[in-house]
Protein backbone atom coordinates (compact mmCIF):
# COMPACT_ATOMS: atom_id res chain seq x y z
CA UNK A 1 0.00 0.00 0.00
CA UNK A 2 1.61 3.27 -1.05
CA UNK A 3 1.48 6.45 1.50
CA UNK A 4 0.21 9.50 0.17
CA UNK A 5 2.10 12.72 1.17
CA UNK A 6 0.79 14.84 4.21
CA UNK A 7 -0.99 17.82 3.30
CA UNK A 8 0.46 21.07 2.89
CA UNK A 9 0.16 23.57 5.11
CA UNK A 10 -2.02 25.10 2.79
CA UNK A 11 -4.54 22.19 3.08
CA UNK A 12 -4.42 22.21 6.94
CA UNK A 13 -4.69 26.11 7.30
CA UNK A 14 -7.93 27.08 7.51
CA UNK A 15 -10.13 30.59 8.45
CA UNK A 16 -11.33 30.88 11.68
CA UNK A 17 -14.02 32.88 13.30
CA UNK A 18 -11.37 35.88 13.95
CA UNK A 19 -9.46 35.79 10.88
CA UNK A 20 -10.76 35.18 7.33
CA UNK A 21 -8.37 33.08 4.61
CA UNK A 22 -5.71 34.85 3.04
CA UNK A 23 -5.55 35.74 -0.66
CA UNK A 24 -2.13 33.78 -0.93
CA UNK A 25 -4.12 30.26 0.33
CA UNK A 26 -7.32 30.76 -2.05
CA UNK A 27 -8.15 27.62 -3.73
CA UNK A 28 -8.93 29.57 -6.85
CA UNK A 29 -5.14 30.99 -7.22
CA UNK A 30 -3.22 27.17 -6.88
CA UNK A 31 -6.40 24.60 -7.73
CA UNK A 32 -6.75 25.09 -11.10
CA UNK A 33 -9.73 23.13 -13.14
CA UNK A 34 -7.80 20.82 -15.96
CA UNK A 35 -9.29 23.29 -18.55
CA UNK A 36 -7.63 26.16 -17.16
CA UNK A 37 -4.24 24.50 -16.99
CA UNK A 38 -4.89 23.35 -20.17
CA UNK A 39 -5.40 26.97 -21.45
CA UNK A 40 -2.56 28.25 -19.69
CA UNK A 41 -0.33 25.04 -21.34
CA UNK A 42 -1.61 26.11 -24.90
CA UNK A 43 -0.70 29.90 -24.10
CA UNK A 44 2.45 29.12 -22.68
CA UNK A 45 3.36 26.81 -26.74
CA UNK A 46 2.20 29.76 -28.79
CA UNK A 47 4.30 32.42 -26.38
CA UNK A 48 7.21 30.14 -26.72
CA UNK A 49 6.52 29.41 -30.69
CA UNK A 50 6.50 33.05 -31.35
CA UNK A 51 9.62 33.67 -29.21
CA UNK A 52 11.70 30.85 -31.16
CA UNK A 53 10.41 32.37 -34.74
CA UNK A 54 11.44 35.71 -33.14
CA UNK A 55 15.27 34.21 -32.21
CA UNK A 56 15.42 32.32 -35.73
CA UNK A 57 15.04 35.57 -37.58
CA UNK A 58 17.40 37.62 -35.51
CA UNK A 59 19.69 35.46 -35.80
CA UNK A 60 19.56 34.44 -39.05
CA UNK A 61 23.08 35.10 -41.12
CA UNK A 62 20.72 36.53 -43.76
CA UNK A 63 17.95 38.48 -42.34
CA UNK A 64 15.72 40.91 -43.44
CA UNK A 65 16.51 44.53 -42.87
CA UNK A 66 13.21 44.80 -40.16
CA UNK A 67 12.59 41.97 -38.37
CA UNK A 68 8.54 42.13 -37.52
CA UNK A 69 7.40 41.54 -34.06
CA UNK A 70 4.09 40.89 -33.83
CA UNK A 71 3.60 42.16 -30.42
CA UNK A 72 5.60 45.77 -31.08
CA UNK A 73 3.02 45.76 -34.13
CA UNK A 74 0.17 45.60 -32.11
CA UNK A 75 1.35 47.37 -29.47
CA UNK A 76 2.26 50.57 -32.21
CA UNK A 77 -1.47 49.99 -33.42
CA UNK A 78 -3.22 50.58 -29.91
CA UNK A 79 -0.72 53.48 -29.42
CA UNK A 80 -1.35 55.47 -32.68
CA UNK A 81 -4.44 54.29 -34.63
CA UNK A 82 -7.32 52.57 -32.14
CA UNK A 83 -7.12 55.91 -30.10
CA UNK A 84 -10.88 56.29 -30.03
CA UNK A 85 -11.64 53.35 -26.95
CA UNK A 86 -9.58 56.09 -24.72
CA UNK A 87 -11.43 59.26 -26.01
CA UNK A 88 -15.10 59.14 -26.66
CA UNK A 89 -16.33 63.02 -28.03
CA UNK A 90 -19.79 63.31 -26.26
CA UNK A 91 -21.68 66.43 -25.12
CA UNK A 92 -19.89 66.49 -21.89
CA UNK A 93 -16.38 66.33 -23.55
CA UNK A 94 -17.39 68.35 -26.19
CA UNK A 95 -18.65 71.24 -23.42
CA UNK A 96 -15.43 70.76 -21.42
CA UNK A 97 -13.35 71.61 -24.62
CA UNK A 98 -15.67 74.71 -25.17
CA UNK A 99 -14.96 75.40 -21.73
CA UNK A 100 -11.17 75.26 -21.50
CA UNK A 101 -10.78 76.13 -25.25
CA UNK A 102 -12.32 79.24 -25.21
CA UNK A 103 -13.94 80.15 -21.48
CA UNK A 104 -10.56 81.84 -20.84
CA UNK A 105 -10.53 84.32 -24.46
CA UNK A 106 -14.04 85.37 -23.23
CA UNK A 107 -12.71 86.19 -20.17
CA UNK A 108 -10.22 88.45 -21.27
CA UNK A 109 -12.32 89.70 -23.38
CA UNK A 110 -14.94 90.83 -20.82
CA UNK A 111 -12.14 91.71 -18.07
CA UNK A 112 -10.52 94.09 -20.97
CA UNK A 113 -13.80 95.89 -22.35
CA UNK A 114 -15.10 96.51 -18.92
CA UNK A 115 -11.85 98.04 -17.74
CA UNK A 116 -11.74 100.31 -21.19
CA UNK A 117 -15.08 101.33 -20.72
CA UNK A 118 -14.83 102.76 -16.99
CA UNK A 119 -11.66 104.93 -18.68
CA UNK A 120 -13.81 106.27 -21.19
CA UNK A 121 -16.54 106.62 -18.62
CA UNK A 122 -13.97 108.68 -16.46
CA UNK A 123 -12.28 110.21 -19.09
CA UNK A 124 -15.43 111.40 -20.14
CA UNK A 125 -16.61 112.49 -16.55
CA UNK A 126 -13.52 114.29 -16.51
CA UNK A 127 -12.18 112.47 -13.23
CA UNK A 128 -9.40 111.04 -15.39
CA UNK A 129 -7.14 113.02 -18.22
CA UNK A 130 -6.11 111.03 -20.73
CA UNK A 131 -2.15 110.70 -21.30
CA UNK A 132 -0.84 112.46 -24.55
CA UNK A 133 1.81 109.87 -25.84
CA UNK A 134 -0.84 106.48 -24.60
CA UNK A 135 -0.31 103.84 -27.20
CA UNK A 136 -3.25 101.69 -25.99
CA UNK A 137 -5.53 103.85 -25.28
Amino acid sequence: MAWAPPPSAAKLYGPNRFVSLPAELDPATYDTSPEKRRAETERLAIRSRLKRQYLLQLNNPSAPAVIEDPALIRWAYAKSQNVYPTFRPTPRTSFLGAVYGLGPFLFWIFVLKADRDRKEKRIQEGKLKRSPFSVFF
